[in-house]
């Protein structure tokens, strides 16, 4: 029998939307990002994020924390039977790491770092045309997804330039574009290519980090106050309305918490225009094609 606490987290958990992904899978749309937080201090982070509802963790090769995300699963029995099947694990390649045979060893490595049997989506995590290997890459992550050990084929920082080269060698689309993408960047160009060719889009950074809470003379405080939520929240929940998958990362528990708590509320139309018109023309980071990432 459930607890009260048992019962908040399912509820939780239940609060949060599905998107259908153009192979047949399902992703919650809210999870929780791992970049720069240290592999030992990210084990508790993943654990209080569990125990609040979370059933998507976000983590990647260049952050470096693998292992201790594989610690926080298994000391938790998220990393198999019917746990593990009610949580989306995503993990990414380093670019140094690209190219067919690099691409399968790496993820061999990476999986006994996570402690799983397998994950529920691998990225490209950045596409380095001045050195690009996707499409050799891509061949290594379909055979993965042929043996059954990634379920869904995803890319990072990729713009239609690069997803289109990408299909030209490969014949598929990713089924999930992860791009820096908040109010003050919407990367409008790109989130239609995504919708026009059935990808996801995934925004990462999306408050870009934290600056944007205070974006537009205080527009966002004030659509806050209105509606007796935090910052954060409005701006997470502008996402959600849009549609767009989130990985708010938070190391405090009760962050944590709020930033799955989007579902009691929503924006007026006049404030969610008002936050579409706060896009600018500066990316708070890097620049898919110059940039390489591990």
């Amino acid at each position: 029998m459930l607890g009260t606490s048992d019962l908040a987290v399912a509820a939780a958990a239940a609060s949060v939307p599905g998107i259908k992904l153009n192979d047949g899978n399902v992703i919650p749309q809210i999870g929780l990002g791992l970049l720069r937080i240290e592999n030992d201090d990210v084990a508790p982070v993943v654990k209080s994020a569990l125990a609040a509802g979370y059933r998507h963790i976000d983590g990647a090769a260049g952050y470096n924390n693998e292992g201790g995300v594989g610690r926080a699963l298994a000391e938790t029995g998220f990393n198999k039977g019917r746990k593990r099947s009610h949580l989306w694990v995503t993990t990414k390649l380093r670019d140094s790491e690209q190219g067919y045979d690099m691409a399968l060893a790496a993820f061999d490595r990476q999986l006994g770092l996570l402690q799983l049997e397998y994950v529920d989506m691998y990225m490209i995590h950045w596409p380095t045309p001045f050195n690009w290997r996707s499409g050799a890459t891509w061949k290594a992550f379909t055979k993965l997804r042929d043996e059954g050990r990634v379920k869904t084929l995803g890319v990072c920082n990729f713009l239609p330039e690069h997803l289109t080269r990408l299909y030209e060698e490969t014949g598929e689309w990713p089924a999930v574009n992860q791009i820096e993408l908040h109010p003050t960047w919407q990367q409008r160009e790109v989130v239609a290519f995504c919708k026009e060719h059935g990808i996801a889009v995934e925004a990462y950074s999306p408050m870009a980090r934290g600056a944007d809470l205070k974006a537009g003379n205080g527009t966002i405080a004030r659509i806050a106050e209105a509606h007796e939520v935090s910052p954060a929240q409005v701006i997470l929940r502008w996402h959600i309305e849009n549609g767009t998958i989130i990985i708010p990362k938070s190391v405090h528990s009760e962050r944590q918490r709020q930033n799955l708590d989007l579902f009691g509320f929503a924006l007026t139309l006049d404030e969610h225009a008002a936050i579409d018109a706060l896009d600018g023309p500066e990316r708070a980071g890097h620049d898919p094609r110059t940039f390489s990432y591990a």
